[in-house]
């Protein structure tokens, strides 16, 4: 019986060396099949005719411009236009009067954006609107708004004028307010979003540990959103940095007192169009950076 047994051990078929003899024949053993590689990347498309066209099209529309700034700029004599005293002090407003309407952007549109992500306020999507109006508003319209707000007549204008003597049309600091006002929504924006996207059972963890209100905004609220805070504060820049309807109406163009370089370009382009085009060539670059600035939030393909 044991001998039987035995005799079946030993007849019995590995079955391991018949799976790893299956494919073997004369031509040896067989080969796994090539996998076919993909003619295209995953999430990609032929472009068609159709479509192809216009959007070269497209394209060209929207550079060819800067490609004329550039071939018709006065390289050689680029470092004389941009050393005048003119240039200087219209850059120089620019840049103070940019960054000043940042500063109040985020200072009012911070509070501003945590009131339209966080709380039930009645009337939050009239509130919304009014607030992203500015973006659509055209800006001569803007600056008169302001002149019938804040002007020596206007509805407030007229108490600060009576009152404290305080007059904000054709100064710098109405330069600021008429920037502030076309900026601000940018801010307001980006920052309700972080606000939305945000978390909010951190909050009210540090509520519970008896962290106030402010407390958790300043300590736990405010690190989350940073990014988007910084994102809203440059692009609150940049669009305060080339206004101008709003502020040639509000402000005027007065050298050295409200003339910005938007102002700049479009006084020196009736008597310097070389002037004109090394202005328009700085508040390019300041564009260009200010798109590279940004390229990782909202120009990265995910």
């Amino acid at each position: 019986m044991s001998d039987r047994t035995t005799g079946l051990g030993k007849n019995r078929p590995d079955r391991d060396h018949q799976s790893r003899t299956a494919g073997s024949g004369p031509a040896g053993p067989a080969q796994p099949l090539p996998r076919r590689r993909p003619r295209h990347r995953p999430g990609t498309h032929r472009v068609p005719v159709t479509l192809l066209l216009p959007a070269l099209l497209g394209l060209a529309f929207l550079i060819l411009p800067l490609v004329g700034l550039l071939i018709r700029a006065p390289w050689s004599g680029l470092s004389a236009q941009l050393t005048s005293t003119a240039v200087w002090d219209a850059l120089r407003l620019s840049l103070i009067s940019a960054t000043a309407a940042t500063a109040v952007s985020l200072v009012l549109g911070v509070p501003l954006a945590w009131l339209l992500a966080r709380t039930e306020l009645p009337g939050r999507r009239v509130i919304r609107a009014l607030v992203t109006l500015p973006l659509v508003l055209p800006p001569v319209v803007g600056g008169v708004a302001l002149l019938l707000a804040l002007g020596r007549r206007g509805i407030v204008g007229s108490w600060l004028d009576s009152a404290f003597g305080i007059t904000l049309p054709f100064t710098t600091t109405g330069v600021v307010i008429a920037e502030a006002f076309v900026a601000m929504p940018f801010l307001v924006i980006s920052v309700e979003g972080a606000l939305r996207a945000a978390d909010p059972r951190y909050e009210e963890a540090a509520a519970t540990l008896g962290a106030s209100r402010l407390t958790a905004f300043r300590r736990v609220t405010l690190p989350l959103i940073a990014p988007g805070i910084a994102a809203g504060a440059v692009l609150a820049w940049a669009r305060a940095l080339g206004e101008f309807g709003a502020t040639i109406t509000f402000a005027g163009n007065f050298p050295g007192r409200t003339q910005t370089m938007p102002l700049a370009v479009y006084l020196a382009m009736e008597s310097d169009p070389q002037a004109a085009i090394a202005l328009s060539l700085v508040l390019l670059v300041v564009s260009v950076a200010v798109l590279v600035g940004l390229r990782d939030r909202w120009l990265s393909t995910p």
